[in-house]
């Protein structure tokens, strides 16, 4: 038992990492990965079955596991951000300095290229399938929406453009009201901007 502990602190010494901003971004890329990985696999889950395996309770539960897991992985490290937006206004309010919002940033897009990759990787045999061997981005065999959010197919640029410019407390409303039906539910930064890049990559 002892040769055991000694060889696990042995192995813990060699594969250290010294420097702190490294780590920190380690942490925000795993983090991240696990975020959109629980995330998006409970939207191909439900999307491939047809809404026969899960619902939209299902999806915002795993989403709210995978905040808490990612959380707990990457906490104590760097403060489990998991989200562009999370750094900037970190920096922004000077709680954090400025050199962290790239690094953080390039650390949760590759994370988040990451976890959505694995999801494709998982069910792509079902992916395939689903839309009888084309990857089509909306509609009732869509898949690109697994990954991010897009906005639907009846809604026109006038109407896309009037339901981002209002005031907050319409804006507000609104999106508590609608958000599922223009454009999928919104959810954060370095889901809705990366795994697009891996949709397109994919599809």
């Amino acid at each position: 038992m002892g040769r055991q502990k000694e060889l696990v602190s042995r192995c813990g010494e060699m594969l250290h990492i010294r420097h702190l901003l490294l780590r920190q971004a380690l942490a925000e890329c795993l983090g991240t990965l696990i975020l959109v990985m629980f995330g998006c696999g409970s939207v191909a889950q439900v999307v491939l079955s047809r809404g026969t395996h899960g619902g939209f309770l299902t999806i915002n539960l795993a989403f709210g596991f995978a905040v808490t897991l990612g959380i707990l992985v990457a906490g104590q490290v760097s403060g489990a951000h998991l989200n562009p937006a999370v750094t900037f206004a970190m920096c922004f309010l000077a709680r954090e300095p400025w050199i962290k919002l790239p690094i953080y940033t390039l650390a949760q897009t590759l994370g988040a290229f990451l976890g959505a990759g694995i999801v494709f990787g998982l069910y792509y045999d079902a992916i395939w399938d689903f839309a009888k061997n084309e990857l089509i981005v909306s509609g009732p065999n869509g898949t690109a929406g697994i990954f991010a959010t897009y906005p639907s197919g009846h809604l026109d640029m006038v109407n896309g453009f009037f339901d981002q410019d209002r005031p907050p407390l319409v804006v507000g409303a609104h999106r508590v009201s609608t958000p599922g039906l223009h454009c999928g539910c919104l959810r954060v930064p370095a889901h809705d901007r990366l795994p697009p890049g891996a949709a397109s990559t994919l599809h």
